[in-house]
């Protein structure tokens, strides 16, 4: 039989890219080895801007923190002239991890095989019995310890998020982000911040079906039956996509009008209904309505936005509920997940118990995002034998632009664009 659709042009091009679309992905980029190892190296190292972590993780001269860029080891710390560095966590004797820690505080990095030293900017400054033992052994005279050391990483921060490169091509950050992200990035981390919690979850998938899946705005009211239920998320809420120029980054937020909305509700409803939806549960109430209390903290009716950074970054702010969120690839079929919870340095008890509470919305096991954790997963058993097949991202046209809605896969498409061009297909 011919693997071709009914309609005309929606013909299946087999394995591979269908030439310059972005609408049709093949699935094998999802499970073939050498397309990851290549992604490590084009993608994470290459000419981009990888989120590291908060500098509210480094508050004092020799704080420090062990990351990954894509699947590099680094370490993040801060300096006495307060300025925050990054460098790969591997020694350059052997190549045993120079630090084991997962933070801390330090006065240097000493690496536990063979004690060589390095200082908190990654310069090594210390070779055990460099000059030998009773006059024998040794380096040699001509070894020079400035010419050694594990490579160093551009570091950049905004609103208190530390970002690191390995590139010298990456364009400024605030460049490669573009205003809109930045201003976006602003709105939500404009003041100081606190870490009031913090996790890492496996995830059964590819890396990059989570990174589609945080900008596929048009699932959130189908899979996540919270949202519906709850009326906190639905497509006919106002809101809208947006996407950077370059397409990698984009911004998905909603509103919710709570005087429109009981009166859209029937209408709403029927939509959803119309189309064969489990639009909700009926009849299911929260023992605890409190949770979705909270306010209007930035003044402008938002609630919910979801902001993601190429390759691996995600800010969010669902109700008063604030976290951004490490995507790191673990082979192609493992991702890991690392979350932080925010509240701001001047909260009011009363708000921060609003933000504990809101917390459950997100996370494995979170009132919202339980799905986002395992859905990824049934993609990757999905394929697992149609590598010659091409997954369909068609939602809102073809294009990368900007959006007034959220029935679209336009910041999906962006994702695809910026891979493309960087891992040259």
């Amino acid at each position: 039989m011919s693997n071709t659709d009914t309609c005309a042009g929606n013909t299946h091009a087999g394995s591979g890219w269908s030439g310059g679309l972005l609408t049709r992905i093949p699935f094998s980029v999802y499970q073939d080895e050498a397309v990851y190892r290549s992604e490590l190296q084009r993608v994470f190292e290459g000419p981009v801007w990888n989120f590291l972590g908060l500098e509210a993780e480094l508050p004092e001269t020799g704080s420090f923190k062990s990351t990954f860029i894509g699947a590099m080891p680094v370490i993040v710390s801060r300096d006495a002239d307060g300025e925050i560095y990054a460098f790969e966590n591997r020694c350059v004797h052997r190549g045993a991890l120079i630090c084991l820690e997962d933070s801390g505080k330090v006065r240097d990095f000493q690496c536990v095989y063979h004690a060589w030293t390095y200082d908190l900017q990654g310069n090594l400054k210390g070779v055990a019995f460099k000059d030998g033992v009773n006059g024998q052994g040794g380096m040699p005279e001509s070894f020079c310890m400035e010419s050694h050391g594990p490579r160093k990483l551009r570091t950049a921060t905004l609103c208190g998020l530390v970002f690191g490169s390995l590139s010298d091509e990456v364009p400024p950050l605030e460049e490669y982000l573009g205003e809109e992200i930045v201003s976006r990035i602003e709105r939500v981390l404009g003041k100081p911040v606190e870490i009031i919690g913090s996790f890492t979850q496996a995830l059964p998938n590819n890396w990059k079906l989570y990174m589609e899946n945080v900008k596929d705005s048009y699932h959130a009211s189908l899979l996540h039956m919270f949202f519906t239920t709850f009326r906190l998320n639905r497509l006919n809420q106002r809101g809208g996509i947006i996407v950077s120029e370059s397409g990698g980054h984009h911004v998905s937020w909603s509103a919710i009008d709570k005087e429109a909305l009981k009166k859209a509700d029937v209408k709403a409803d029927a939509a959803y209904s119309e189309q064969g939806i489990r639009a909700e549960h009926e009849g299911y109430r929260l023992a605890d309505a409190s949770m979705l209390d909270g306010a209007d903290e930035f003044g402008d009716g938002v609630t919910l936005q979801i902001l993601s950074v190429f390759p691996g970054f995600v800010l969010q702010q669902i109700q008063n509920s604030l976290a951004v969120r490490q995507v790191l690839p673990r082979g192609t079929a493992a991702t890991e997940l690392n979350w932080t919870y925010l509240g701001y340095a001047d909260d009011t008890p009363q708000m921060r118990r609003v933000r504990l509470k809101q917390g459950n919305l997100i996370g494995p096991a979170g009132f919202v995002s339980m799905e986002d954790g395992a859905v990824g997963g049934f993609v990757q058993r999905g394929i697992v034998t149609a590598s010659g097949e091409q997954a369909i991202v068609e939602m809102g046209g073809e294009g990368t632009e900007s959006q007034e809605t959220r029935a679209t896969e336009t910041s999906v498409r962006g994702f695809w664009k910026i891979y493309r061009e960087l891992m040259g297909v």
